[in-house]
Parts: structure tokens; C-alpha cells; sequence
């Protein structure tokens, strides 16, 4: 839920009186910790709170950015591009996804929209993007279903899910190599498709950028690229658009 409609509605029911749901809203907008300064109200702004990006911050870093969020009021903390000996070192109490490299401190929340988020790579190789978009979108209280290795070199595969991706509010489709896999989802399902293209494949698929390109020229309407092994950028995109109305 959108925190500032949280107040809202907590004030309405008589859970939070106006002064103290003013002093919420007054709360000075970040923390200057000298090397960083978080937003705390990034989740009153745009619905989703700050996430911390762990490569290149030092353990000891992190622990003081989570710290104040949590301090300020932030229930969950998503850190990601985390190693797991990073983890292991940090002291603010953590739930870590190895596959995922992602971190959450706080509260993990129950899921909060109603529809499901697909998450479909074209193969193994493809799982730690994979696994990056779908825990990020599960982390922001979506339902996420997975349907892995189903690429379009074995293309009955994917067609064997076709009742699971028409039944998606979004499908995020991960590929490498000539990332073909998002247009013929594209051309398949009547909801949004996030495309992510990752930097698996051989010398001229360019880390990434032979499928980038595909994606970005797909033919199929309804489909948008986000970066190179951008998981989670796509999981987020897609909590948002699979939140909308709910």
C-alpha cells in the first residue's frame, strides 16, 4: 500500500489522530550520514520505498543506511547486488536470496495485489536475473509464479505454460543469446511484457547487447526492455503496474 494512503486511511479509521499523522508527514525528507543520504520519503512519494544498492558500499555502510531506514519507519529494507560473504558480514539482522543476491531487513510483507507476475527465462543460465526480478517483485508483495528454461529453441516448452502466461497481470521474459523469447510471449499474452536481456551468450551477442537490441525492436506490441540484466528494474516495474487498481 502506498504509504501516504496508509496515513490517510489510518486517520480515517481512527488509528492515528491528524497531529500525529502531520508529524509522519513532516519528518524531515533524509538522513545526511556523511557518505549517503537517504530518502525517507521516497515510499510517500512513489509508493515503494528506498532500496539500497549493495556493490561498492561496504558491509558497515549498508548497516547504517538500513539502520536509519528502519529507524525512520521503513518496514522492509531491499538490498541488492549483494554477495553472500557481504551478507555474512553485515550486523543488521537480514534474510538473504543467494540466487538473487538480494537482502531484506524488517518485516517481509504478505502479498498485496491481487493479480500474478510471471517470471520466464529462456534458460538456466539466465536464473540469477531471473531470480533478482522475481524475489524483488515477491519482496514488494507480489504473487510470482516462475517458468524457467522454456526458450524458443525448444519452443513447446513455453507453449506447455500457455495457460499460465494468459492468466498473468504481467510476464517478465528473460533472455540471453538473441533474446527472442520476449517476442513470441509479446505475441502470445494480452498483459504488459517486461523484456530483459542478459549478458549470456557468445562472443557476438555482445554481453547483452544483440539481445538488448532485439528487444528493444520487437515486433510484438505490448513490450518494453528494460536494461542488461536488469532483474530488478524489471521486478519493480512490474509490482507497480501489477498494483494498479488494486
Amino acid at each position: 500500500m502506498n504509504d501516504a494512503r496508509e496515513i490517510l486511511e489510518k486517520v480515517a479509521s481512527g488509528e492515528m489522530t491528524p497531529e500525529e499523522a502531520e508529524i509522519r508527514l513532516k519528518m524531515k525528507p533524509f538522513v545526511d550520514l556523511g557518505f549517503a543520504k537517504p530518502d525517507l520519503h521516497r515510499g510517500i512519494r512513489q509508493g515503494i520505498p528506498e532500496v539500497i544498492y549493495g556493490e561498492g558500499k561496504t558491509p558497515e555502510q549498508i548497516d547504517k543506511i538500513t539502520g536509519s531506514l528502519l529507524e525512520a519507519g521503513q518496514k522492509t529494507v531491499i538490498i541488492t547486488r549483494l554477495t553472500e560473504e557481504k551478507a555474512g558480514e553485515l550486523t543488521v539482522p537480514v534474510k538473504y536470496y543467494k540466487e538473487a543476491r538480494i537482502a531484506a531487513a524488517g518485516i517481509i510483507p504478505e502479498v498485496s495485489a491481487k493479480g500474478t507476475i510471471v517470471v520466464a527465462t529462456a534458460g538456466t543460465s539466465d536464473l540469477p536475473v531471473a531470480e533478482e526480478a522475481a524475489v524483488t517483485a515477491e519482496l514488494l508483495g507480489n504473487r510470482v509464479q516462475r517458468i524457467y528454461d522454456v526458450g524458443v529453441s525448444g519452443i513447446q516448452r513455453l507453449l506447455s505454460h500457455t495457460e499460465e502466461l494468459m492468466s498473468a497481470s504481467v510476464v517478465i521474459a528473460i533472455a540471453g543469446m538473441e533474446g527472442a523469447l520476449a517476442s513470441v510471449i509479446g505475441g502470445l499474452v494480452d498483459c504488459p511484457v517486461i523484456a530483459v536481456p542478459t549478458s549470456v551468450g557468445y562472443g557476438a551477442s555482445f554481453e547483452g547487447l544483440a539481445a538488448l537490441l532485439s528487444m528493444l525492436n520487437s515486433c510484438a506490441s505490448g513490450v518494453t526492455t528494460v536494461n542488461i540484466d536488469n532483474g530488478f528494474g524489471a521486478g519493480y516495474s512490474a509490482s507497480m503496474i501489477n498494483h494498479i487498481g488494486g
